[in-house]
């Protein structure tokens, strides 16, 4: 198991956390892999590909244009730099010191996260809006429409929007105060997939930038992502992200992200420079992309329910924990299982796994409500039965706390 990382001498896991960055990501489909290592045979004009993935990316989710970057974290920075720059080959060249720039930008308190840093990174200062009282179970309100229009300013190059099932207000009702205010709207829907559908959704909304992850429900490379929206702004990402060393007279702009416009000059390479992406990462995220739109909406889940019930019924005989498998259209199953109150900590059994052998790593999400999440979208066939076997055993030594 894990051949080459027994060359390289570092022990593999079994993931059942979920395609998180930390733990590896997930595991990549053999078309994707194989399109990759064959893309590795070959060199290309990096606009050039990227104009390609440009046309693949606005027939499946709608947009103008789109770009393949490092991660939906790069797209962030990517896009809070288009929104700042525009056109501007001056404001790319100045970046991140953003003075006499638009370089506010306005979100819900209630959404700051660790992510906006890549926001933060090309310059800018957040601006918070609201006092998100249901959240902190003071009260029922977020924030609202009309404290986003109060909020925004010559100053603002857009408003970030971080897509979340519960995320209030609405995107439409942001996109709305924002366009009357002339402001582009971004929104971080990274780990919004599934459903498929959520690929057009946030840009039908009136969203102008969507940034989404690769690495996660797609199953492209793990520093993989999708920028899509705004053509105007897809072509300054693309400008600001480009090897740029290179004569204008040699500068070729791909057509479905530039049309006809052909800049007075090139940049310098930009802010974005650090964040490139690779031609077989391109590649590799525009055959996963396209194999995650074409899917059968059902087929995962389904497939992913069966092994989760096997799962369950491995833990049926231990005493006191409760197990329940959540599953909807819009999220890939889990298993929910309770310790019981009084017991050995959810974090002692979370730590157990993982500095054991093998090591094994799961969702803390519920550790302050004594429950552990698995997720088996990441889990091998053939480590099922060794994940059944750890979590029967430390859960069966589970023991009440002594005073």
């Amino acid at each position: 198991m894990g051949d080459i990382y027994t060359t390289l001498e570092v022990p593999t896991i079994i993931n059942a956390k979920g395609p998180a960055t930390r733990v590896g990501g997930g595991i990549m489909a053999a078309e994707v892999a194989d399109a990759m290592r064959e893309a590795t045979q070959y060199s290309v004009d990096m606009p050039t590909l990227q104009g390609r993935a440009s046309e693949i990316i606005a027939d499946i989710t709608g947009a103008e244009a789109g770009i393949v970057t490092a991660g939906a974290a790069a797209g962030l920075l990517l896009g809070t730099a288009a929104t700042i720059c525009g056109t501007s080959l001056a404001c790319m060249n100045q970046l991140p010191d953003t003075r006499g720039m638009r370089n506010r930008v306005v979100m819900a308190r209630s959404q700051r996260n660790f992510y906006d840093h890549a926001v933060r990174a090309a310059g800018v200062r957040m601006v918070e809006v609201g006092l998100p009282d249901r959240v902190s179970g003071a009260g029922v309100r977020d924030a609202e429409a009309w404290e986003y229009d109060a909020a925004i300013t010559k100053k603002t190059a857009c408003v970030l929007y971080v897509a979340q099932p519960k995320a209030k207000p609405a995107l439409g009702e942001v996109v709305e105060v924002a366009h009357a205010r002339g402001v582009p709207v971004l929104v971080d829907a990274a780990a919004q997939l599934p459903p498929v559908e959520n690929l057009r959704r946030f840009l039908e909304a009136g969203a102008d930038l969507v940034a989404f992850s690769g690495g996660k429900a797609i199953g492209g490379p793990q520093g993989s992502g999708v920028l899509c929206g705004n053509r105007e702004l897809i072509a300054s990402a693309l400008l600001q992200n480009l090897d740029m060393d290179l004569f204008l007279s040699q500068w070729r702009p791909p057509l479905s992200i530039f049309g006809n416009h052909v800049p007075q000059g090139l940049p310098q390479h930009g802010i974005g420079r650090s964040a490139k992406v690779a031609k077989e990462q391109i590649v590799g995220l525009l055959v996963a992309l396209r194999a995650f739109a074409d899917a059968d909406a059902g087929t995962v889940p389904a497939l992913l329910c069966q092994r989760m019930q096997t799962l369950e019924s491995r833990l049926t005989d231990i005493d006191n924990i409760t197990t329940s498998i959540e599953s909807a259209a819009s999220t890939l199953p889990v298993l929910r299982i309770g310790l019981p109150n009084g017991t050995t900590s959810a974090l002692d059994v979370v730590l157990a796994l993982q500095f054991g052998q093998p090591s094994i790593h799961v969702d803390c999400g519920a550790l302050d409500d004594g429950e552990l999440i698995i997720e088996l979208s990441c889990v091998r066939e053939d480590q099922l039965d060794i994940l059944a076997d750890r979590l029967h055993h430390e859960l069966s030594r589970i023991q009440p706390f002594t005073t």
